[in-house]
Formats: structure tokens, C-alpha cells, sequence
């Protein structure tokens, strides 16, 4: 079982940055694959980035390719999500997602994660 706690949401201007990041409880964060969704009002929760176990595989939605990057530190069991050149359309709630997975998969399906945290809101500017 893990836990999962987002931080490091707020309100930015159009252009700017944050980071993201999802701490994770227990001892064996490094058995799972993460994962980066979000949601935004009236729409449906979308994934954004993933990462793999080890962090080799990286996987992003088409259109933050570029502008966001995921990363993972599993000796201080944490994800980070580098979000940068941040438009309006970016606004939502992002969510940390955490699931066993084999070494080398990066899953980019909701259903695919079985452990969740709160979600911390983005809220870009124009």
C-alpha cells in the first residue's frame, strides 16, 4: 500500500513554471510506476506524464511534450512534474497516480493506477 500527497500547485501567469510534486509513503515506491493526470472543470481527468519504475521510460501527453518533464528521486520516494512555458489550457487539478508495475512500464491509462492522492490545483493566468 502506498500513500500518495501532492504539493507545489497555485496560480501562475501564462509562461511561467511550477513544480509539481507527489510524495509517497512506505518503503518499496521504487516497485512502482507513476503517474502524472489532471482535470480540468467540466472535463474529463486526462493523463500528462508517467514514468517508469526506474525512471528510464518516460511517457507525456502529445501537448506538453517539450514544455513538461517528469522525474523521480526513489531515495526520497518522490515524483516530480517540471511544468514550464505554462498556458491557460493547463489549468486543472493534477493528480499523482502510483502502481505496481514491471521495470519497464510506463501505463498511461486511469484505470491502469490503483492508488491516487488529493490533487493539488494549477491555475495558469492569461
Amino acid at each position: 500500500q502506498v500513500q500518495l500527497v501532492e504539493s507545489g500547485g497555485g496560480l501562475v501567469q501564462a509562461g511561467g513554471s511550477l513544480r509539481l510534486s507527489c510524495a509517497a509513503s512506505g518503503r518499496t515506491f521504487s516497485a512502482y510506476a507513476m503517474g502524472w493526470f489532471r482535470q480540468a472543470p467540466g472535463k474529463e481527468r486526462e493523463f500528462v506524464a508517467g514514468i517508469s519504475r526506474t525512471g528510464y521510460i518516460l511517457s507525456y501527453k502529445d501537448s506538453v511534450k517539450g514544455r513538461f518533464t517528469i522525474s523521480r528521486d526513489n531515495a526520497r520516494n518522490t515524483v516530480y512534474l517540471q511544468m514550464n512555458s505554462l498556458k491557460p489550457e493547463d489549468t486543472a487539478i493534477y493528480y499523482c497516480a502510483a502502481v505496481l508495475a514491471a521495470p519497464g512500464a510506463s501505463p498511461m491509462g486511469g484505470n491502469q493506477y490503483d492508488h491516487w492522492g488529493q490533487g493539488t490545483q494549477v491555475t495558469v493566468s492569461s
